[in-house]
């Protein structure tokens, strides 16, 4: 195939993609993703509607890309030395995750996608995907140091994590971003704990 050759035109302004992301997450917070419209994301922007059709060709896509952009640095997993260190920055970080940005996201995204494959994959691949594998890093280390025998789930731990926090920052009344960080951080400790007696782990017993 023959080469195309340099791309003619101005090149994409990154500030611009920013912008209408975090627009979009305005939006959302404001109106739902029922609610949502290009016209309203590209005139909170401050950009035309077809400078937001040269990124992204729906709606769908335009929130998807703003999922991702919006998740948490999840999967990068700190070794503490401990399982139980582990594990508490972990629970932390997911907590701090969800009374945040990402969390108002989530919140705006989750009843649509119930019955929107796209977005429900979207929303997989961007905060739960992270979680499942920093898990299954941690317990693996953990049982390389001889703090736990091996672990066959580690999806299933991970979920361990992501069901209690979702449904404590994310499915009660109080919305996320009323929650401060000391806070989110005390609600992550007590789940910790519970956590460890689920791997087995001698310090859930201290």
């Amino acid at each position: 195939m023959p080469d195309a050759g340099p791309h003619k035109g101005r090149p994409r302004d990154a500030s611009r993609d920013r912008a209408l992301l975090d627009a979009t997450l305005a939006v959302l917070a404001e109106s739902g993703y029922g609610g949502l419209t290009t016209a309203a994301v590209a005139a909170r922007a401050g950009v035309s509607t077809a400078t937001l059709y040269r990124r992204w060709s729906s709606k769908e896509e335009l929130v998807i890309a703003a999922a991702s952009a919006h998740a948490p640095e999840l999967a990068t997993s700190p070794d503490t030395g401990t399982l139980e260190g582990d594990l508490r920055a972990l629970l932390r970080d997911k907590a701090a995750a969800l009374t945040g940005e990402s969390g108002r996201l989530m919140r705006a995204l989750i009843g649509e996608a119930a019955h929107n494959t796209a977005l429900a994959e979207a929303l997989t691949t961007a905060f739960l995907t992270p979680v499942r594998r920093r898990v299954g890093e941690i317990t693996r280390r953990a049982a390389g140091r001889g703090e736990i025998a091996p672990v066959e789930d580690a999806d299933l731990l991970g979920d361990l994590v992501i069901g209690p926090m979702v449904n404590r920052f994310l499915l009660t009344p109080s919305p996320p971003d009323r929650v401060d960080a000391a806070e989110a951080a005390r609600t992550a400790d007590r789940l910790l704990p519970f956590l460890l007696r689920a791997v087995g782990s001698e310090a859930a017993r201290r």
